[in-house]
């Protein structure tokens, strides 16, 4: 495993033939880098940007990709995770274990692989509850991005039955969310929430059968994935994807089913990223729609 210091902070550097990724020792677990072998960070660089955990101190947000497990309450959410990590090597990348959390019981971990030379990264975000008593929970993976690019969250257009009559589709806004803002832009098969807010937030969510969000910035595009499950019970009104821009940064989140885990049991929650060089993208139906069919998406 490379090591160096990115942030201030030592990381271990885990690359192939197409990316780069580091990966926080000294606080974490985070990822707090990622981008083409030749090309600049794609996540936010936000050291600075703390959380109020009440009662407790404050949580650095570093930038980049975390862990974090839902339903959202500052009191175990934002718990500070300032604490060294202990990574060991695996078969096609590294595990990343936290100390377990005092207040929850939970223990956080990510297996980061590369399976091969091309540019996709495989996130395993594991939950285990070591606590005395079973905890409702789902995991919640968050990614941020820099700003001055594009999401693209993909919306289902299939009926929900053979008439066509029922809602088909659920969006979740929360209350600090402007629906006029300019920085949405609706539409029928994709939503484009644009990362140039100067002031505010804004955040949304969805069910998301289609199982991938993307962020276009200088010209890549960065896609997840993660599985929805119709039959599972979701947070936040059945969001199993979830998009929150601030002048700062914008994130791309997925979440797991709501999971009731006993004493010892641990779930699971798989993300599967993929960059892509698209050139000069622009944010319009049938542009993406285009690129999402040449991709494969």
């Amino acid at each position: 495993m490379k090591k160096t210091q990115f942030l201030n902070q030592e990381c271990i550097e885990l690359g192939n033939d197409s990316l780069s990724l580091l990966i926080t020792r000294s606080v974490g677990p985070r990822i707090i880098s990622l981008r083409f072998n030749r090309g600049e960070n794609l996540f936010a660089e936000i050291p600075d940007l703390t959380l109020e955990c009440p009662g407790v101190g404050v949580l650095r947000l570093w930038g980049g990709h975390r862990l974090w497990h839902a339903p959202e309450d500052p009191r175990r959410t934002y718990l500070p995770d300032d604490n060294p990590v202990e990574v060991s090597e695996t078969p096609n990348g590294v595990r990343v274990d936290q100390p377990v959390e005092p207040i929850s019981g939970i223990a956080k971990s990510l297996i980061i692989s590369l399976p091969d030379q091309e540019s996709m990264v495989v996130v395993d975000h594991v939950l285990e509850n070591l606590g005395a008593w079973p905890v409702e929970l789902a995991p919640w993976a968050i990614t941020q991005l820099k700003k001055g690019g594009f999401a693209i969250l993909p919306q289902t257009t299939q009926a929900a039955e053979q008439y066509g009559v029922l809602p088909n589709r659920l969006i979740s806004l929360w209350p600090y969310t402007d629906i006029s803002t300019p920085h949405i832009s609706w539409g029928n098969e994709y939503i484009f929430v644009h990362a140039l807010m100067e002031s505010g937030a804004l955040k949304l969510g969805f069910p998301n059968p289609t199982g991938w969000l993307a962020y276009w910035v200088d010209n890549t595009l960065f896609v997840k994935y993660a599985e929805f499950q119709r039959t599972a019970e979701y947070y936040d009104s059945g969001s199993s994807s979830e998009c929150y821009c601030s002048p700062y940064f914008i994130e791309l989140e997925t979440l797991g089913p709501r999971k009731r885990l006993a004493p010892g049991e641990s779930v699971i929650h798989r993300e599967i990223w993929k960059l892509f060089d698209v050139a000069d993208l622009e944010p319009g139906e049938e542009v993406v729609r285009k690129l999402v069919d040449q991709l494969e998406l």
